[in-house]
């Protein structure tokens, strides 16, 4: 099994700047893929950014490119969305992911709002 707990949410105005954080615990050695997805109120769960555990580049989806930094640390098993130049469209759930074993796992959710 795989558990995933993110944190690092909050409430900052448009310009502004969050890290997420989330600490992987278990067989991490069977996770292929891991990443960061958001949910809007209304919409469905997207992908902002991922990354296969057998090396290659980052994938960022074209609303968060230039703005958003996805990284690893792999000594403190912990992965890290930093959100820079956020903006009001930016406002949702974000949750932390894995691919394990063909099976989807998912963090708790952080809940992230842009507002002046």
């Amino acid at each position: 099994q795989v558990q995933l707990v993110e944190s690092g949410g909050g409430l900052v105005q448009p310009g502004g700047s969050l890290r997420l954080s989330c600490i992987v615990s278990g067989s991490i050695f069977s996770i292929s893929t891991m990443g960061w997805y958001r949910q809007a109120p209304g919409k469905q769960r997207e992908l902002v950014a991922y990354i296969a555990t057998t090396g290659g580049r980052t994938n960022y989806a074209d609303p968060v490119k230039g703005r958003f930094t996805f990284s690893t640390n792999n000594a403190k098993n912990t992965l890290y969305l930093q959100m820079d130049n956020l903006k009001p469209e930016d406002t949702a759930v974000y949750y932390c992911h894995a691919r394990f074993l063909g099976r989807d796992v998912w963090g708790q959710g952080t809940q992230v709002t842009v507002s002046s």
